[in-house]
């Protein structure tokens, strides 16, 4: 009997859709992209009409014969890629790889019984709007990639790359840094009144405000001083009271990028850990009764948008459980970003019933805590707002004035579930400590007045909560591609973390500003955001891409001809490493090569003394038990990596020869590790399972996991090039 196959993305996915599905389907899974540029050769026609050559990809070559053979058998392909534009260009280009006529589209924002049904019921063509859109980014990616990188290797050092959107990250940080560097903090003074109303106990503090009914600037000991002279033997009396009642309203359910920033305050993960942990959710657990469901809505969405059934399910539940109060009377609605790519829903749990503590047993511990920062999120989004009774009280003593404020929960809404973080340390009026009962003219009791030095600050360096704020406001890449853009930069030693802030290396900066002199466009926020602007049209059919192929090409060409005339060449100094070699006793320098990082003698090439530090814990955590995995040597000086709770209660005993790259293998459910050849360079991935033969390439494993349009799925850079 004639079958329909269907064809997904991840091998996790089509376990999921069997036991949704009757006999009369097949479901096969593509393992992402199946055909790509060439890795070696631009293989984009700059001279003509930008017409890409794609290739299979040599790791999926027994997949696309495995899927020729499984559509000839069907009466009915249906294309079943991601719902974005890497998705639809997935689709493309498996239609083209498996030479399908008539192939059927179709894409569901949740993995559930009920939304792959309505799909299967409701398919349609490829949209090629939005695949071209997705080749205009490639080949974007490709050119800037291919022609800026040899000007690096050139006049910087071989192995560099620049990037698109990478080096405008980067340019964020350096000048971030130069902000900090550059400041000259100014003195001020804060004078605080301790009082308490008379014959009580209830003690707050007013800060000065003004002067003579004028705002007071108080800007160094001498202003201090006068002020607390002024106000020796002082009275101080309630000038005025004022209640008011302020409404706090939830945060919007999550879009990509404000659950990158959420799991970075809260949980402390990174973006790409994020975003993993996100993957596995959505393409789903075994729930007893259920079967194998996906337990979020793609996690790749810049719409705050739910579906009415959500909504609806949403708001039954808050009622019963929490009380009909908590539902506001009519339902919330969140307008999409003005940067939204699709009309997608925003990330929620696929079903309100699952309550994290009732699915947590089911999940790895990270999964767990993404999942119910997820679900939190969304109820609360669906509840009523926090109302607080605020009162703020201005106080005199002779020609001075005094403001306090303080503020009580009158109802609790939405926070009863779920407050969202912050990045700064600004306290809201409706956040401050209640005050005492207290009336106009009521005298008060002074207990100090206490006057303290301050300076302004420097604008904070960024974290990744804050970068990929500031990346999504400035309109730079998109969300779904922040977490590769952060790690590619790492990776390439242009930024590092100090105390989970990133700051630009030596490296880094040079790297930025060869490229912002001589390619000032690339390097731009703005030309960068109206290049995402552009794609955008062209998604929406607005634009044709080979046209803004066509106008970015011309002037970027003559700017990296101009480069290689113009640019100087630079020199950069090894760092020493503050140690001396054992051998020579000479300084000791940190070096790099193609295989690292490592120390070595500064007397290379007389002396060849190397020396390799165990490398600090990696952001993948235990697959055993959540804890921090670490490098490790053992005692014949091998290399390995181990979990640090080995000497702790409960202890774990998780070990690998290679190091865990935080996803789980779509064969057999282990983890990966990376796949090292001699001389510890890293060839790929493979399954931690010895009885597992899964593998990975370099560039395949790249970009597993990370469904991006950017630098994720930005070319390795060779000589060639």
């Amino acid at each position: 009997m004639p079958k329909k196959l269907i064809i997904v993305e991840s091998p996790a996915k089509t376990r999921t859709l069997k036991g949704f599905l009757g006999n009369d389907y097949v479901v096969e899974a593509s393992m992402g992209h199946v055909r790509d540029l060439p890795e070696k050769k631009l293989s984009i026609d700059i001279e003509n009409d930008f017409a890409p050559t794609y290739v299979i990809i040599p790791e999926r070559k027994d997949v696309v014969a495995k899927l020729k053979a499984a559509a000839k058998d069907c009466d009915d392909v249906y294309l079943a890629s991601d719902p974005d534009r890497e998705g639809e260009a997935i689709s493309w280009h498996l239609q083209e790889a498996l030479g399908l006529k008539n192939p059927k589209r179709i894409q569901f924002n949740e993995i559930t019984k009920t939304a792959v049904q309505a799909a299967l019921a409701n398919p349609r063509t490829i949209d090629m709007d939005r695949v071209n859109a997705q080749q205009a980014r490639r080949e974007l990616d490709r050119i800037v990639g291919y022609k800026l990188s040899p000007v690096l290797w050139k006049k910087v050092k071989k192995g560099l790359s620049a990037g698109r959107v990478q080096s405008v990250a980067v340019r964020l940080i350096t000048d971030r840094e130069r902000e900090i560097g550059a400041f000259n903090p100014v003195e001020y003074w804060s004078i605080t009144a301790q009082l308490t109303p008379d014959g009580k106990k209830h003690q707050f503090d007013a800060n000065l405000v003004e002067r003579d009914g004028k705002k007071i600037e108080v800007n160094d000991e001498a202003g201090s001083d006068k002020v607390l002279s002024d106000l020796k033997g002082a009275d101080y009396v309630v000038k005025s009271v004022k209640k008011t009642e302020k409404k706090r309203n939830p945060a919007a359910p999550f879009i990509t990028s404000t659950l990158q920033q959420e799991a970075s305050r809260k949980l402390g993960f990174s973006a790409r850990r994020t975003m993993s942990t996100a993957q596995s959710l959505y393409e789903g657990v075994d729930v007893e009764g259920e079967g194998h469901i996906g337990l979020i809505t793609y996690m790749r969405t810049d719409s705050t948008r739910i579906s009415d059934e959500a909504q609806e399910a949403a708001r039954n539940y808050i009622r019963s459980v929490y009380g009909p109060t908590y539902a506001p009377a009519t339902a919330k609605q969140y307008k999409k970003g003005n940067a939204a790519q699709d009309a997608h829903e925003a990330i929620r749990p696929t079903s309100v019933e699952h309550r994290p503590e009732d699915v947590a047993k089911l999940l790895k511990p990270d999964e767990a805590k993404l999942y119910k920062l997820i679900w939190q999120r969304f109820v609360a989004s669906q509840m009523s707002p926090a109302v607080f009774d605020v009162m703020t009280v201005e106080i005199s003593a002779r020609n001075y004035t005094f403001r306090a404020t303080g503020s009580t929960v009158k109802f609790d809404g939405f926070l009863r579930v779920y407050q969202e973080g912050k990045d700064d340390n600004k306290v809201e009026d409706e956040d401050r400590q209640p005050l005492p009962a207290l009336k106009e003219a009521e005298k008060l009791t002074l207990i100090a007045l206490v006057p303290k030095q301050h300076f302004t600050e420097p604008p904070p360096r960024y974290t990744e909560a804050t970068l990929v704020k500031a990346l999504e406001e400035k309109g730079i890449g998109r969300p779904s591609t922040y977490a590769a853009i952060i790690s590619t930069i790492i990776d390439r030693k242009y930024v590092e973390l100090a105390e989970k802030k990133f700051k630009p290396t030596e490296l880094g900066e040079v790297v930025n500003d060869l490229l912002v002199k001589h390619f000032p466009n690339i390097l731009d926020v703005t030309f960068t955001a109206e290049m995402e602007g552009k794609l955008d049209h062209v998604a929406d059919g607005e634009q044709d891409w080979v046209v803004m192929m066509k106008d970015f090409y011309g002037p970027f060409a003559e700017t990296v001809t101009k480069a290689n005339d113009e640019a100087e060449k630079v020199k950069i100094e090894p760092k020493l490493a503050g140690m001396d070699c054992p051998k020579c006793g000479k300084p000791m320098v940190i070096r790099s090569s193609r295989f690292g990082e490592f120390i070595g003698c500064s007397d290379y090439p007389e002396c060849k003394t190397i020396h390799r530090p165990e490398a600090a814990k990696i952001d993948v955590p235990c697959p055993k038990c959540g804890g921090e995995i670490s490098q490790k040597r053992s005692r014949k000086g091998t290399t390995f990596f181990g979990c640090n709770n080995y000497n702790s209660d409960p202890k774990c005993d998780f070990v690998s020869w290679g190091k865990p790259v935080g996803r789980d293998c779509p064969k057999c459910g282990s983890i990966l590790v990376e796949n090292t050849f001699r001389g510890g360079r890293v060839i790929g991935i493979k399954c931690h399972n010895a009885d597992c033969d899964y593998k990975e390439s370099a560039k395949e494993a790249k970009a597993q996991g990370e469904n991006t349009e950017d630098e994720a799925t930005e070319p390795e850079l060779t000589a060639a090039a």
